[in-house]
């Protein structure tokens, strides 16, 4: 009799110990996934960036542990430096999955005034040629520290849509395509580095998928991109759901006219000089 309550109580010792392992390695098998760059990837379109941005969305919908270091502003460069700092190292050498987003503001920065002027006014783009050939040149640094950190880590980049219409949107584009055709490039000189997330494609709504600052992603902008992520860690094996799970509801920032309207009169005003240039040049 004693010898069948011992054994009973191994079974249940043991089933309990078993129990627990399998609990702690499906912990253990969770994936990390890492947000890096810029205002877009930080949600910068948001009034509540933490809890609704793309990052949070694909977190929440395939149960990633998770981490959003991307910080509104910065280029190439500021991304390079960030890789040195002590907490985003420890991010990226835990992460399974990456996120980049970045090369905006090596337009936007110092450059978009100079940039809309040339390519409106006098139909000349090799100050965007030299933009993207440092960013080319940046990006191939970055994916190189990741790697050097993290060799196993995916790296999901982004391309990057065109927010603008008009005058304005025409001479984003020029840009834009220069700067994602040299993403396409260095994933074709560069076999399996990167995995592209072809965003340029989903967010083409002027109306619904920008914020009213004009530049980034709304609630609804936010929502697409999760989904175009979504499907191609699916694609990957690395998630089963491409249908994004919304746990908070993004709000999308209000911003008065009077911010935004000095940019689409400059669009103008370039439009009207290029005309005159036209005539005399």
């Amino acid at each position: 009799m004693k010898t069948r309550k011992i054994t009973a109580i191994m079974l249940c010792l043991a089933l309990i110990f078993t129990a627990f392992g399998v609990s702690a390695g499906a912990a253990q098998d969770k994936l990390f996934y890492l947000v890096l760059g810029d205002s877009i990837g930080y949600g910068s379109g948001l009034g509540n960036p933490e809890k609704a941005c793309y990052g949070r969305i694909v977190a929440d919908t395939n149960g990633y542990d998770y981490a959003n270091d991307a910080i509104p502003g910065h280029t190439t460069q500021n991304l390079l430096a960030r890789l040195e700092n002590e907490s985003v190292v420890s991010h990226v050498k835990q992460a399974d999955i990456i996120s980049v987003s970045i090369g905006g503001n090596n337009f936007l920065l110092g450059n978009m005034a100079a940039l809309l002027f040339e390519i409106i006014v006098k139909n000349d783009d090799t100050r965007a040629r030299e933009t993207v050939d440092e960013f080319y040149k940046d990006l191939d640094t970055i994916v190189k520290k990741i790697h050097g950190y993290n060799p196993d880590a995916v790296i999901l980049m982004q391309t990057l849509y065109n927010p603008q219409t008009g005058y304005k949107g025409e001479a984003y584009q020029i840009s834009i395509d220069l700067l994602n055709e040299a993403i396409l490039r260095y994933a074709d000189e560069n076999e399996g580095a990167i995995v592209i997330v072809d965003v340029a494609s989903r967010l083409r709504d002027s109306e619904n998928d920008f914020a009213e600052d004009g530049i980034h992603p709304s609630v609804q902008g936010n929502e697409k991109i999760a989904a175009a992520v979504l499907e191609k860690l699916a694609e990957l094996g690395l998630g089963e759901k491409t249908e994004p799970v919304i746990n908070e509801k993004g709000t999308d920032i209000r911003v008065p006219s009077i911010f935004t309207y000095p940019l689409e009169l400059y669009g103008k005003a370039l439009h009207f000089l290029s005309l005159i240039y036209g005539v005399f040049a």
